[in-house]
């Protein structure tokens, strides 16, 4: 090998032990335990592999494609019209394709998934909802017994597509699988949908991805498409933060949801009647509190409430989908 061939070879293993150190940097799902406010890490520089996405490995569907014609035209949203989009998603009848399909594709109906960064592991997201005894108390949302008994396992499950530093390049790159559970090959995300089988699935991802938003639709658009061929709903979530400075991400990610006609759930909405947004003053982090849905005060924190409408948009998408009663 010449001496450009060594030096391209050198600085490919530079970069991917960088890569490796940003994600150790990030925030980590530590156990039952959530931490205190004091506790939360700094957010990290993202995981960006230089790479292109592998080939996934999934097997290909047997069920009949879904219709040429699913999608609405590209969305048309201004600026700033997704701030007022509502926080609990409504369903089409996309979706209700989509979800019949996985069905038939043999997708687990009492199972969703998670797809994001460290703050969509278990410590930090629904995972008191698997826990015994319930850390959490629901107050006057007793509604929502029914699909936490429904999905149960799925709460406190570490997804194989959400961790530390996880942004949308991230889950579709094989550098970053579970070696331990995911194929030679496999991106995290059809490692998660092979091994899982999930009906539904959360896609929270952006923040870590404004260190390149030039490749954030792109790379969305490769896991929307991927989830809609394995049969599986993306339920999308704006972030909380507006780390890039103009909403540019969130406004993405709603025009994506407008486009692919997906259930969109606006929790960056949900989170501006809290103390400073339901933000920590580093403005990427979110106030932590217990998930006690009948405590003012726990109540004025970001996490009760990203947990809440969470449950809330997953009933909402759940019972339309599968007509299940409330």
């Amino acid at each position: 090998m010449g001496a450009g061939g060594t030096r391209r070879t050198m600085a490919r293993r530079i970069a991917s032990i960088v890569l490796l150190l940003g994600m150790l940097a990030g925030c980590s799902d530590t156990g039952a335990t959530a931490p205190s406010p004091s506790a939360l890490p700094p957010t990290s520089p993202p995981a960006i592999s230089t790479d292109p996405a592998p080939t996934l490995t999934l097997p290909p569907p047997s069920a009949s494609p879904l219709p040429t014609n699913t999608l609405a035209p590209t969305a048309t949203l201004g600026p700033n019209d997704w701030q007022s989009l509502p926080v609990i998603p409504a369903v089409s009848r996309t979706a209700r394709q989509i979800y019949e399909r996985g069905l038939a594709l043999g997708n687990n109906p009492n199972a969703f998934s998670k797809i994001g960064d460290c703050e969509s592991t278990p410590t930090w997201f629904l995972g008191d909802f698997d826990r015994n005894p319930p850390p959490y108390r629901l107050g006057e949302y007793t509604d929502l017994e029914t699909v936490i008994l429904h999905f149960a396992g799925s709460f406190g499950r570490t997804s194989l597509a959400a961790g530390r530093g996880f942004n949308a390049s991230s889950v579709l790159t094989a550098l970053w699988a579970d070696p331990a559970q995911c194929q030679p090959g496999e991106s995290p995300l059809a490692c998660e949908i092979r091994v899982h089988r999930p009906s539904i699935a959360f896609v929270m991802l952006g923040t870590n991805d404004r260190w390149h938003q030039d490749r954030f639709e792109g790379q969305m658009r490769l896991i929307l498409d991927t989830l809609i061929e394995q049969g599986v709903v993306p339920i999308l979530a704006t972030k909380a933060d507006n780390l890039e400075g103009d909403g540019s991400l969130n406004l993405t990610i709603a025009r994506l949801a407008l486009e692919y006609d997906l259930p969109l759930w606006n929790f960056w909405l949900a989170l501006q009647p809290l103390p400073d947004h339901g933000l920590q003053p580093d403005g990427a982090h979110i106030t932590w509190g217990h998930n006690l849905f009948d405590d003012p005060l726990e109540m004025e924190r970001g996490w009760p409430i990203r947990n809440l409408t969470a449950l809330q948009s997953l009933a909402a998408v759940w019972r339309t989908l599968a007509g299940a009663e409330g």
